[in-house]
Order: structure tokens, then C-alpha cells, then sequence
């Protein structure tokens, strides 16, 4: 774990200073945006937060008489109080919203100390709702949260402790906090380097903070995710479906941070109004414009989703199919009923290095362990982005994957194009020699010339398993949406490393695939 941490932590570092750059060179575009408006007024507040703590906020409120329905919205990671006060203005401006744009505690002009989206930020957000309907002309039945990434998780989360929060929009967030940092017993070293730097960079880590970070370093993960349960929407859905709360979630594709399978999970566990969007790009790298005012096509789906569930507008959002999915690689928005529309199967079978479609025994294929290949999964906040402005996907040359370190699998040249959508499952035996291993799938488009474009990937560690002793692999990769071309085809490849990820995998181990 030092040997990745070491390689990993300068980019991660440089990574970090661009994003945190980004915002700001968008925010003096978008300036001439947020200077006063005509019938607004704009004030900065200290609002009094749990226990004294004050916290930084922007309130921009309809100069006109209300009652307004309020937004309050909780400022990203790292991010100031004025994150969202392009947003609040167009909100305040086109839907007569009286919003509030706050900065967590621990970062940015709020005080007190960074708590990971424990108690004391949800009692946050609750006091800011109580400072909202005291000091603003506001109507208490009409009160909606919306934030990105942080901001998305503290909104869930305090919904799901206060049956006024009617409506949410989560941008980029999380619902189950272990199942993304931690995906299937495999550390996204390069997310939580990122995140541990960030919070340290620009706020002041809290108890809770520093306990993980203290956990983290020394190996002990299981200790440091005993804070997880208590801080992801998924463990309150029932409360969520008690009080009704209207949800709308969206996310991208390749979010190296929050992965969009537990939101795919989570919004199948809603049993209230409920919206899912997934859409190509990286890390909040989609949302973060409309946060400052410019034009962006989730902010706009959030804005209808307000208009309708707080001010009773009928603009068709509620007669849409909720599930909304843009395929990575092009195309226009795909519009499904439910996720299990979306997640269409097709059964084929892993052979002696092929896809077929019908079973294949009596094969078998070992690797050596511990050695990385060219496939990967690319470098957070980038890749993503890449993809989704450049249509540049994590690439590989299919050839030069070595078959000594990677099990390699191609399926069938289509003669169509083929649309590819939902969650692909792989299921192999697998046969390690080592107690614990670190598998890799990545699933390619492979055009022609063997150039294989990334679709989707997932890491997995298999712990104290039984060396030589097979065992059944069963993984659910991230969903995706992809348009396969004519004349290209899938390729499956498994390995035992990548630079996203720590690996239990061991030079001189082996892994056997097999039928």
C-alpha cells in the first residue's frame, strides 16, 4: 500500500490543484452572472449552526412578497459558501425560490470543524431551515435541499431526519459511503488520497476525519469505515419512504469518487417521487458549472423538479420516464420506465479466450499475479472528463495486453450497431494461490485495429481464501450506457493491478481462470 501511495500521491496533489482552480476560473467567467439582479436581493449571513458554530451563507431571496418556497443547499467539499450563488440566483429569479447557499462546517467562512457529513452537519442543515423560515419570507410546506457531491449526501441525509425537507436534488454524491471508497474489500487509493488532501488543504479536519485518516494509514479499514453506516442515505431509505420525500439523483458514468452503482441501488429502494440521471463526465465536472449560473442540462432537470414538487408546477416531470440515461460514448438521452428496463441481459459464456454464446468446458487460464498490465482504469477526476468533453475514452491497445498477467476474453463482431445498457455481472471460477488477491475487470470496445475503448470496470479482492482451492467469482461491474459500433466487439480482461487502486495481489503468485 506505501509503494502505490508514494506513486500516487503527487499526481493526486497536482489533480487536486486543478480542481480546486477550476471553480474559481469559472466563477470570473460567470461573474458578469452573479452581480445583483433586478428583483433580488442578495445578503451574506452568518447563520447560527449545532452547538454555536457559525456558518458562512449566501441568501438570495425575491424582492417581491412571498411566502417563497427555500432552498437550502450545502456547499461541496471543500467548497465556500458561495458555491451555488449562481444557481440560487437563476432559482430566485425564474422560480421566486428563496435560497440558501452554505458552507459546511470546517470548511470555507464556516467555523467549527470537519465532521464527514456526521450528526453535526445534519443538525447544520436543520438549523439553517430554522434561520430560513424566521428570518425570510418563506412557506414552511415547501422546503427542498439540492447540493453536489457533499452537498448531495448532506441533503439526503438530513431528508431523511426532517420530514420538512420535501424535495432533493443530489448531484454527484453518495448513498452508501463504504460500498463507493471501499468498492467489494478494494481501497480507491486515489479517492481517498484526494479527499484526505483536499479536507487538510482547505479546512480543518475533525475528530472524525482524523480518526479515519489514523485507521487509514495504518491498514485498519474495517475501523475507519464503522463511521460509513451512519453517514449514508442508504441505511434511512425507510425514512426517506416514509416521509415521502421527493428524490432526484444524478451522477456520471465514470465518477471516480461515488460510483453510480449504489445510486442505481438506491433508487430502486425509493418508493416516492424519484428521478435518476447518469450522464458521462468524472466527479461533479458536469454539475459544477450550473452551480455557478451557467447553463447546464441537470441543473435544468433540478430547477423542473422543484417547480413541480414545491410549486406544484405542471411542466411534465412527473410524466417523464424517471430513469434518464446519455450513453458515454454519444447520443441523446434515453428515457426508461425503472432501472430493471435499463438493466437488459444477455447471457454469454467466457471460453479459451473468447465470448460465446454457448457454455464452453474444460478450459482453464493462469496469470501471474502481482505484475500491472497497459489495461487500467484511467485517473479520477480526468478520465471522466476527458470522455465526456473530448469523447477521449481510457484507451488500450488489445494486443499488448500480456496474456502471461491478464486473462483476455473477445466476444462476437456484431454486424449492427448494438446499444448497451445497465449493469454487466461476471461470473468465473477463479482459482488463487495466495490467500488474498486483487482482481481488475475492465470491459472494452474494441474496434478493428484492436484499440479497445474503456466502458466500464470494477476492482474486487478476494481475503483469506484458500490457496488452490476454486472459488466462484461473482461481480456486478458499474453500469454504463454505450453504443457499440458495427464491426467492433467486447473484450473482457482481468488483471491483478491498477494505479486507481491498492492490490492485495503478490509478485509470484498465480490466479487460474476456468470454466
Amino acid at each position: 500500500m506505501r509503494r502505490w501511495r508514494a506513486m500516487v500521491l503527487p499526481m493526486v496533489m497536482g489533480l487536486l490543484a486543478a480542481l480546486l482552480a477550476a471553480p474559481v476560473a469559472a466563477a470570473a467567467v460567470a461573474e458578469p452572472q452573479a452581480g445583483p439582479q433586478p428583483g433580488l436581493r442578495t445578503s451574506y449571513e452568518r447563520i447560527p449552526g449545532h452547538g454555536g458554530v457559525e456558518l458562512g451563507a449566501f441568501v438570495v431571496t425575491p424582492i417581491r412578497p412571498g411566502p417563497h418556497p427555500l432552498l437550502v443547499m450545502p456547499a461541496s467539499w471543500t467548497m465556500p459558501s458561495a458555491e451555488y450563488l449562481g444557481a440560487a440566483k437563476k432559482l430566485a429569479a425564474s422560480g421566486g425560490y428563496a435560497v440558501i447557499s452554505y458552507a459546511a462546517r470546517g470548511f470555507g467562512d464556516s467555523g467549527g470543524e470537519i465532521e464527514v457529513a456526521g450528526p453535526e452537519d445534519i443538525a447544520d442543515a436543520r438549523r439553517v431551515i430554522d434561520w430560513g423560515l424566521a428570518n425570510r419570507r418563506t412557506d414552511p410546506a415547501k422546503i427542498g435541499m439540492a447540493g453536489i457531491s457533499y452537498g448531495a449526501g448532506i441533503s439526503l441525509l438530513t431528508a431523511a431526519e426532517d420530514d420538512r425537507v420535501r424535495s432533493v436534488s443530489a448531484m454527484s454524491g453518495w448513498a452508501d459511503l463504504a460500498r463507493s471508497l471501499y468498492p467489494n474489500e478494494t481501497i480507491n487509493v486515489q479517492a481517498a488520497e484526494m479527499l484526505l488532501a483536499a479536507g487538510k488543504l482547505t479546512g480543518r479536519p475533525g475528530e472524525a476525519l482524523r480518526y479515519i485518516e489514523e485507521e487509514y494509514r495504518k491498514g485498519n479499514i474495517e475501523a475507519a469505515l464503522q463511521l460509513a453506516p451512519e453517514r449514508s442515505a442508504a441505511t434511512k431509505i425507510d425514512k426517506l419512504n416514509a416521509n415521502g420525500t421527493s428524490i432526484m439523483l444524478a451522477n456520471a458514468w465514470q465518477d471516480g469518487i461515488f460510483p453510480p452503482d449504489q445510486y442505481a441501488e438506491f433508487f430502486t429502494g425509493l418508493h416516492t417521487p424519484k428521478r435518476l440521471m447518469f450522464y458521462p463526465g468524472d466527479h461533479g465536472t458536469q454539475d459544477a458549472p450550473g452551480a455557478l449560473g451557467l447553463p447546464n442540462e441537470i441543473w435544468d432537470n433540478t430547477n423542473r423538479w422543484f417547480d413541480h414538487h414545491l410549486r406544484g408546477e405542471d411542466n411534465g416531470v412527473d410524466t417523464e420516464n424517471p430513469v434518464q440515461l446519455k450513453p458515454s460514448n454519444g447520443g441523446d438521452w434515453l428515457g426508461y420506465p425503472d432501472w430493471n428496463a435499463a438493466d437488459r441481459q444477455r447471457t454469454m459464456y467466457l471460453g479459451d479466450g473468447e465470448i460465446r454464446d454457448e457454455p464452453a468446458s474444460g478450459w482453464q487460464h493462469t496469470i501471474d499475479a502481482g505484475e500491472d498490465t497497459v489495461a487500467g482504469s484511467g485517473t479520477i477526476m480526468t478520465s471522466g472528463l476527458l470522455l465526456a468533453t473530448l469523447k477521449l475514452p481510457v484507451g488500450v491497445a488489445v494486443p499488448l495486453i500480456d496474456r502471461s498477467k491478464a486473462g483476455v476474453w473477445a466476444g462476437p463482431v456484431p454486424d449492427t450497431d448494438t446499444l448497451l445498457t445497465g449493469t454487466p455481472r461476471l461470473k468465473v471460477t477463479v482459482t488463487p494461490s495466495a490467500p488474498d488477491t486483487s482482481l481488475f475487470a475492465y470491459l472494452y470496445d474494441t474496434g478493428p485495429a484492436g484499440d479497445g475503448a474503456l466502458i466500464t470496470h470494477k476492482p474486487v479482492t478476494l481475503r483469506d481464501a484458500e490457496p488452490g482451492e476454486p472459488q466462484r467469482l461473482d461481480l456486478a461491474l458499474d453500469p454504463m450506457a454505450w453504443n457499440l459500433p458495427a464491426g467492433h466487439h467486447l473484450t473482457l480482461v482481468l488483471d491483478t493491478m491498477d494505479p486507481r487502486y491498492t492490490s492485495e495481489s503478490a509478485r509470484g503468485s498465480t490466479v487460474t481462470f476456468g470454466s
